[in-house]
This record gives structure tokens, C-alpha cells and sequence, in this order.
């Protein structure tokens, strides 16, 4: 069996000042409502913090919220959430067993006319962010990490890792018993034709697909 993967060192400033001690997901939530870790909290509409289940055996990590996300509160709502939610039924995964978050947790765009287009967040900012993921996973305590898309592999895994090399490869993690990395729905969205877009969804799909036996698994040798 390979050597466990150890998750990259945290920023020592950012969000650490905002995790509560001895934190619960509701005392997380209440005190991330308040981050001034870094500067994306002055243009956000809020802070957008995980949801699910407090002892998930899955945990999904995207890279920050989008729009509609930043708009309604919540992980996940928006049409890559759609799309990630019509994945987990025909991958067999019951989307209410899993914690979906984010790698950052507030909303970083430019805006267009009156459009706020998704910005990429920096390495500062992933890194500022982090200690809540961090604070999620150890409450959480899930068998099985999943990263969709590669700033959230990269926040865990490293920056040199690269998801077009392990996509899809269950990897001994530290926080966890298991780490998985796929693309980000959102990828799937901005396929260039529809023939594309099925192509990458099937291969979403045959990702996503092999969670349930791994979990099954997990549960099986505990």
C-alpha cells in the first residue's frame, strides 16, 4: 500500500483567528460569518461555508462559491451544483450523506456591466481560507475526501499535484482514510459543444461511480 499523503502546512495568517476552539460545524459557521482573513470578505455578499451532515462519510471540496452561491448562502446551488447533484443520483451516492464546501469561502469576480464573473483565487487567499476547511475536515471526520477541480486538490495535496495525472485514483490521505481528486462541474459547463460536454460528463460520471464501493469498502475492513 502507498505511503499516506500528508496535507500541505497551513498559512501561519488568515482565518486562524476566526476558528473557534474546540469548534462543532454550528460554532464554525457562526464565527466564519465574521472572517476577515483576507480581503475577499470586503466584496462578497457573505460568507459561504460548507453544508451536510456533521459526520459525513463524504466530504466534497470545490474551489469557492460562485454567484448564485454567494447570493442564496449555500454551497452548491448554482448550475454547477445542478449539475454535481444530477452526477451523485446516477453515480448512486445520496447527496444528503455528504458535506459539500470550498476551498475559499467568499466570492471573488469581476464585475462585467452588471455581470460578476468568477475570479480565480490566489495562492494567499487559498491559503488565508484554509484553516476553515481544515477545522471541517476534523470535525467531520469523513472516510473519503473528494477534490473537484485542482484548487482544491491543490489546497490539500500540494501545488505540484496535478489531477490530469490521478483523477479518479483513490490515494492514503492523513486527514482521512481515503483522497480523490475529478474536475469541478463547473469544467463540464464550459465544454466548447455538446459532444465535448457528454464526453466529460461520463467521465465526471465514471469518477464520481466508484465512491460508493470505496465507502462500502471503507466501512467494511474498519
Amino acid at each position: 500500500m502507498p505511503s499516506k499523503v500528508t496535507p500541505t502546512k497551513t498559512a501561519a495568517r488568515g482565518a486562524a483567528l476566526w476558528v473557534p476552539p474546540h469548534p462543532t460545524l454550528p460554532k464554525l459557521i457562526a464565527a466564519s460569518k465574521h472572517c476577515e482573513g483576507c480581503d475577499l470578505y470586503k466584496h462578497a455578499t457573505q460568507t459561504v461555508f460548507g453544508a451536510g451532515p456533521a459526520h459525513a462519510p463524504v466530504i466534497m471540496v470545490g474551489e469557492q462559491p460562485g454567484d448564485s452561491e454567494d447570493r442564496e448562502g449555500a454551497p452548491f446551488v448554482g448550475p454547477a451544483g445542478r449539475l454535481l447533484d444530477k452526477a451523485l443520483v446516477e453515480a448512486g451516492i445520496d447527496r444528503s450523506q455528504v458535506y459539500v464546501t470550498n476551498a475559499v469561502k467568499h466570492f471573488k469576480f469581476e464585475e462585467r456591466g452588471k455581470r460578476r464573473i468568477h475570479a480565480k483565487p490566489n495562492a494567499a487567499e487559498i491559503g488565508a481560507c484554509r484553516p476553515w476547511l481544515e477545522s471541517e475536515i476534523e470535525v467531520v471526520k469523513p472516510e473519503l475526501i473528494v477534490c473537484l477541480g485542482a484548487t482544491a486538490a491543490q489546497t490539500l495535496l500540494g501545488r505540484n499535484f496535478r489531477i490530469t495525472q490521478q483523477r479518479g485514483i483513490f490515494l492514503p490521505f492523513t486527514q482521512s482514510k481515503w483522497i480523490m481528486t475529478t474536475v469541478h462541474p463547473s469544467a463540464l459547463l464550459r465544454a466548447p459543444d455538446p459532444e465535448r460536454r457528454h464526453e466529460e460528463y461520463e467521465l465526471f460520471l465514471r469518477d464520481l461511480s466508484a465512491i460508493p464501493e470505496k465507502v462500502s469498502a471503507i466501512r467494511l475492513t474498519a
